[in-house]
C-alpha cells in the first residue's frame, strides 16, 4: 500500500506541463459532469459544495479531492502523464474508469504507454457483458439480512445461452467485520456506522457459499438492460474501489445504496440515489431500479425450504411420517408397509425425504453418513422419479406497500376521546397490507406515536426503537422457533387509573402452527425488564406469555392476541386485543383496534381506535 501511495504521489507531483494543454473552463465543465461526480461518489454537502461518501483518503489523488471534484480531476490528469516506470501502480492502472473517460473526453493521444497487466488479466477473467441484480428475500434470523439484500451478478456473453450463471462474478458491498460480534452488537454498530464498508468482486458461486442462508430464502433475479459498454464501465470502477473503505450504515449507506451508485456509474443519466435521502431499504431500491426502466426480465428461484414444503404439501400426515423415517433410514424403502403404497406416492415421499436431507445439510460441515443417505435417496429417485415441482411465485418484493408509514387515528380510552398521530420509519407489522409480505413477519424500526386527549392534553404514547417478530409455522418436517424482541418507551396502566410512560426491553420464544390455509396460531413465553416510576425498584423483571391467532382474510389481516406479564414485585398486567386492517389500496389501510387491559395498579380499561395508515417513501 505504501508503495502504491509513493508512486501516486510521484505521478501527482509530475508537472502538468507534461500533459497536453487543456482549457481551464473545459476542466471545470468536466469536473461538474455527472459521470465524474459518480466516479468520486460525491454528494452535495449540507452547507454547499461537495463531499464524497468515500471516507478513505487513499482513494483521492488531491489532498482535498474528497470535497473538491475539480481539484481531483486536475490531479488525475496530471497523474495520467506520470512516468510509465510506475508500472502497476501508475494512475492509468489504478484508475481505469477515470482513464478511459478522460481519454475520450479530452482526446488524450499522447499518454505514456503503461503495461497494466494485472488489471487487464482481471478484466479478461471477469469478461463483463451484462448485469443481473440479485435480491434474496428478507430473512429475520439474520440481522444483516432482515430487510433483504441486494448484489449484482456480472455475466459473460454466453451465460444466458449456456445457463452458466454459477461461473459469473458477483459485486457485493458489505460491512467489514473483524472478530465475531454477536447479533446485538452487530445491529448497534451497523446503526451507528461502527463498521467500514467494502466492495468486493468474487465468483458468484463463492458468494452463494458465503451466504449459505440464501439457500433458505427465495431469490429474485432482475436482469438489467445495461449495455456491454455500461457494464464494462461499472466493472472498471469496481477495480478502482478495491480495498477502499466507505462508511457503512445499516439503514442508509448500505449494500443497496452503494449498488445504486454503481448503476449511476454505468449510466450517469440515472438519478437513483436522490430518492433516498434518509433510508435505503433493499425493497425500496429494487422499486427504484424497476421504475427507472432498468429491468428487462425477472426470474424467481424458490428456496430449498419452499421446495421442500411444496413437495410435502400434498402428503398426508402418515406419508409425512414416512418422509421422516425414509430420510433417517433408507432400509425403510424396503419395508412391506412402504412398498404397499402406490408407486406415485412412494415417489413423492422419497423426493421429499431427499429434499429434507439436503435442507438439513445446508450450512453444515460435510457429513459422510448424511452424504451416503442422500446418495441412496437420489438413487431411489432415479428408479422412481416424482413429477417436476411447479411452484407459483409469490408476490414480487417490490409490489408490497412502501416502507415508511404515517398514521392518524380517532379513539377513546375509558370515557376520554383522543386523536393519535404516528410515524414509523420502517417497515411492516403483522396487520399491515399483506401483499408480498409473509404472514407472521414483523419488522418495525423507530416508531413514534403522539396522543391528543380532549382539552388539548398531549402526551407521548410510545416510542419503539425496534420491534421484530418471527412467527414461522411448525410442521411434521420442520420445527422452526418463533421469537420476538422489542424495546423503547410505552404507556402502561398506572396508579390513579392513569397511564404511566415506562422504558422497557422484552422478548420471547415459542411456536407457531398453521391452523388453516391463511390462519396461524402462536404461543410464546416472554420475559420483560421495565423501568417504571410507579415501582419501588429501579428495574423490575417479569415473566409472561403472548399468544394469539393471525388470519389473512378477504379484507386484510386480523389478529387476536392475549398477553400477560407477571412481575416479581407482585404486579400483574394482562391484555386482550383485536386488530383488523382493511386494505384500501396498496399504500393505504384502515385499521380497527380494540383492547381491554387489566392491572393490579388500575381498574380494567377499554380502548377502541379507528386508524388510517398511509404508506409512502
Amino acid at each position: 500500500m505504501l508503495k502504491r501511495l509513493a508512486w501516486l504521489a510521484l505521478c501527482v507531483c509530475a508537472p502538468l506541463s507534461a500533459a497536453s494543454y487543456v482549457d481551464p473552463q473545459r476542466l471545470q465543465q468536466l469536473a461538474n459532469d455527472r459521470f465524474w461526480i459518480s466516479l468520486g461518489h460525491y454528494e452535495t454537502a449540507k452547507l454547499g459544495g461537495w463531499r464524497s461518501y468515500i471516507s478513505d483518503k487513499k482513494f483521492f489523488l488531491a489532498p482535498d479531492g474528497n470535497t473538491h471534484p475539480d481539484r481531483e480531476l486536475t490531479a488525475t490528469l496530471r497523474a495520467l502523464y506520470g512516468p510509465a516506470e510506475a508500472g502497476q501502480q501508475h494512475a492509468q492502472c489504478v484508475y481505469p474508469a477515470r482513464t478511459r473517460w478522460l481519454k475520450a473526453q479530452l482526446n488524450l493521444t499522447d499518454l505514456p504507454a503503461v503495461n497494466c497487466s494485472d488489471f487487464t488479466q482481471w478484466f479478461k477473467d471477469v469478461s463483463p457483458h451484462s448485469a443481473v441484480m440479485i435480491f434474496p428475500a428478507a430473512y429475520l434470523n439474520s440481522p444483516s439480512s432482515m430487510f433483504g439484500h441486494t448484489l449484482l451478478r456480472i455475466d459473460q456473453a454466453d451465460v444466458q445461452r449456456d445457463k452458466t450463471a454459477l461461473l459469473s462474478y458477483a459485486i457485493n458491498f458489505g460491512a467489514y467485520i473483524e472478530g465475531s460480534d454477536n447479533s446485538i452488537l452487530y445491529a448497534w454498530k451497523g446503526l451507528m456506522g461502527g463498521y467500514p464498508g467494502l466492495f468486493a468482486l468474487v465468483p458468484y458461486q463463492q458468494k452463494l457459499a458465503e451466504y449459505r442462508s440464501l439457500e433458505n430464502r427465495d431469490l429474485w433475479e432482475y436482469r438489467l438492460n445495461l449495455s456491454q459498454a455500461e457494464t464494462e464501465r461499472m466493472v472498471e470502477h469496481v477495480w478502482e474501489l478495491k480495498q477502499i473503505q466507505f462508511d457503512y450504515f445499516f439503514f442508509d449507506e448500505n449494500c443497496s445504496y452503494r449498488l445504486l451508485e454503481l448503476l449511476q456509474v454505468a449510466r450517469p443519466s440515472l438519478r437513483l440515489t436522490d430518492q433516498f435521502p434518509l433510508t435505503a431499504i433493499p425493497t425500496d431500491t429494487v422499486k427504484a431500479v424497476k421504475e427507472a426502466g432498468l429491468v428487462e426480465s425477472i426470474e424467481y428461484r424458490p428456496s430449498r425450504e419452499r421446495e421442500l414444503l411444496s413437495r410435502a404439501k400434498p402428503l398426508t400426515d402418515d406419508e409425512q411420517q414416512w418422509v421422516l423415517q425414509v430420510s433417517a433410514d433408507q432400509q425403510q424403502l424396503q419395508a412391506p408397509a412402504f412398498k404397499a403404497l402406490a408407486r406415485e406416492r412412494q415417489a413423492l415421499i422419497i423426493d421429499a425425504a431427499y429434499r429434507l436431507e439436503r435442507y438439513r445439510a445446508n450450512g453444515q460441515e460435510r457429513d459422510p453418513q448424511r452424504a451416503q443417505r442422500s446418495f441412496e435417496l437420489l438413487r431411489a429417485i432415479n428408479q422412481n422419479p416424482a413429477p417436476e415441482l411447479d411452484i407459483p411465485p409469490p408476490g414480487l418484493p417490490e409490489d408490497g406497500h412502501e416502507s415508511r408509514t404515517w398514521q392518524a387515528g380517532l379513539g377513546s380510552r375509558g370515557d376520554r376521546a383522543f386523536g393519535e398521530y404516528g410515524l414509523r420509519m420502517a417497515y411492516h407489522d403483522l396487520n399491515d397490507n399483506a401483499e408480498s409480505f409473509p404472514l407472521g413477519a414483523q419488522i418495525e424500526i423507530l416508531q413514534l406515536k403522539l396522543r391528543q386527549y380532549e382539552g388539548n392534553d398531549w402526551q407521548l404514547q410510545r416510542l419503539d426503537l425496534a420491534t421484530i417478530r418471527s412467527l414461522t409455522p411448525r410442521n411434521e418436517l420442520l420445527q422452526p422457533l418463533s421469537w420476538q424482541v422489542t424495546g423503547g418507551l410505552e404507556r402502561v396502566p398506572g396508579k390513579h387509573d392513569d397511564e404511566t410512560l415506562v422504558s422497557h426491553v422484552n422478548g420471547g420464544a415459542g411456536g407457531t402452527w398453521a391452523l388453516g390455509d391463511d390462519v396461524l396460531g402462536f404461543a410464546l413465553g416472554t420475559v420483560r425488564v421495565e423501568h417504571n416510576n410507579d415501582f419501588a425498584q429501579f428495574i423490575a423483571p417479569a415473566a409472561g406469555f403472548n399468544s394469539g391467532v393471525l388470519w389473512k382474510n378477504p379484507l386484510g389481516n386480523l389478529s387476536l392476541e392475549a398477553k400477560g406479564d407477571y412481575f416479581v414485585n407482585g404486579e400483574i398486567r394482562r391484555s386482550l386485543s383485536l386488530n383488523q386492517q382493511w386494505e384500501l389500496s396498496r399504500n393505504l389501510g384502515l385499521r380497527l383496534s380494540a383492547q381491554r387491559a387489566f392491572s393490579h395498579l388500575a381498574a380494567p380499561e377499554n380502548e377502541v381506535m379507528l386508524e388510517m395508515k398511509w404508506y409512502h417513501y
